[in-house]
């Protein structure tokens, strides 16, 4: 067992959360299950019927099969707070009828909302509905990811070099919610009514006595924000402690990136309560694999050119052909072609739709989108669902195994056209993107191992980590 009795005698389910974005909620489920606490991810919110009755492939987070944590991978990253409005309460109804000590709202550790898109502010306002709480967590810096909240100010580290978000080279010119502000709670504050105190590095710092004095000063009244510092391990570890002695009887509500979850299970296995369970063993090389590509971030560009140099199929999927429906068919069929000649000679395919976020077919595939008079159409969806299409047929027809999606719209629609609909972790790769087991409604998808990666997330070699299935 390991979540102490005393835990699960409260509540059945230790924590439920739901993901504002497809790639990221597979962040807090690996967070979970690497600490000891069974999880699984679905697409949808589950019934109590179907937590009851599931039953994790694995064991990576101890012998235990049935869950502890139940998560919903969703979309609301991308909605306007009007289409918030119709999309989340639903899920949130559901989602409260699970009996959970915590609900976490889950964000990107970059903050990525803006008052128009993916408004946090104003997710956190329907979801305050369903779980009343009297203050409201908000922790977004995540040390094992690179991500540090100072004085309220957020900052993430690449390639060496720390930046203030607002000044970070791809979270500051972001294409639909550019970071102009690091201040969380100026940034928070375009976007709610609600105060947004502060707990900063010097109270995370003094003795347990004063910092709960400090936090019933600033929690005094009901609903506020409360936004933690987090700088390094230790002030995970008291902020964990804080929400911890602090938490509501029901479901209270979490909002922050998967720094959370860390900063709970550190302080619940300090205080005996949780055992962390052996690192998972590695379920081995997989040869070939297929690497679906359609996130056009710098970091799976860079990554997409290493595999290539490295021996794997090149097979660019020419977008611009996608978005016309008289061509589309044709260019599936050739990319089709492409990848069974390849995995027929057992070698390892990258598929893709750009090679960066610099690659000139993105203003070609927009031009031609424009020409067609399909401005108001996401590119995504005309895209990834190609991506989806192309990636099923291969796998009906070849014995692979071990694929690869980057990019979140493409890993939705890939597991729409699959049918999964549910993940859970088989093997940590990089921070954040593990190598996951599927549970999907058809057998020949059933046990799929499939990652499915945040644009920005991966060394250069994460692609060949998921063949050999090892950070």
């Amino acid at each position: 067992m390991s979540l102490h009795s005393s835990i699960t005698d409260q509540h059945p389910i230790f924590l439920s959360f739901y993901g504002d974005d497809f790639t990221g909620s597979t962040d807090v489920m690996e967070a979970l299950a690497l600490n000891g606490i069974p999880t699984a991810l679905f697409l949808s919110p589950p019934s109590p019927e179907e937590i009851r009755e599931f039953r994790l492939k694995n064991t990576v987070s101890g012998s235990e099969r049935r869950l502890s944590a139940v998560g919903v991978a969703g979309i609301s990253r991308s909605l306007s707070p009007t289409e918030m409005d119709d999309y989340l309460p639903p899920i949130f109804e559901q989602l409260s009828q699970i009996d959970s000590a915590f609900f976490h709202y889950k964000i990107c550790s970059t903050f990525d909302s803006s008052p128009q898109v993916g408004s946090i502010g104003h997710a956190t306002d329907l979801a305050y509905s369903h779980f009343p709480s009297d203050y409201i967590p908000l922790l977004v810096g995540a040390p094992s990811l690179n991500r540090f909240c100072i004085f309220g100010n957020l900052f993430a580290r690449v390639d060496g070099v720390t930046y203030r978000l607002d000044r970070h080279p791809t979270m500051a010119r972001h294409p639909v919610t550019p970071m102009h502000e690091s201040d969380l709670r100026l940034h928070l504050g375009k976007q709610t009514k609600r105060p947004v105190q502060l707990m900063d590095l010097f109270t995370l710092e003094v003795d347990e006595a004063t910092q709960q004095a400090k936090l019933n000063e600033l929690t005094k009244q009901s609903g506020d924000y409360l936004l933690f510092d987090t700088y390094n391990e230790e002030h995970l570890l008291a902020v964990g402690r804080v929400l911890w002695n602090n938490r509501a009887e029901h479901q209270q509500l979490l909002v922050g990136a998967s720094g959370t979850e860390y900063a709970i299970c550190n302080y619940l296995q300090q205080q005996g309560l949780l055992e962390k369970p052996l690192p998972p063993h590695s379920p081995g090389k997989a040869e070939p694999i297929i690497v679906m590509a359609g996130s056009c971030s710098p970091t799976t560009g860079k990554q997409l050119r290493w595999i290539i140099q490295q021996g794997f199929a090149d097979i660019r999927i020419r977008s611009e052909k996608l978005v016309h429906s008289d061509e589309r068919d044709a260019e599936i069929q050739r990319v089709e072609t492409l990848a069974l000649e390849a995995l027929g000679k057992k070698q390892p395919v990258a598929m893709y739709t750009a090679l960066g976020s610099d690659d000139p077919s993105i203003a070609t595939t927009n031009e031609r989108k424009q020409t067609l008079g399909l401005d108001q159409t996401p590119t995504s969806a005309l895209l990834a669902g190609a991506q989806g299409k192309i990636l099923k047929s291969l796998l009906e027809k070849t014995s692979v195994k071990r694929v690869v999606s980057a990019g979140g719209d493409t890993s939705g629609y890939i597991a729409q056209e699959l049918g999964i609909y549910a993940l859970e972790t088989l093997m940590p790769i990089a921070p954040g993107v593990p190598l996951c087991t599927a549970h999907a409604h058809d057998d020949r998808f059933d046990g799929l191992q499939i990652a499915m990666k945040g644009g920005q997330n991966g060394k250069i070699d994460y692609f060949a980590s998921i063949v050999n299935g090892n950070a």
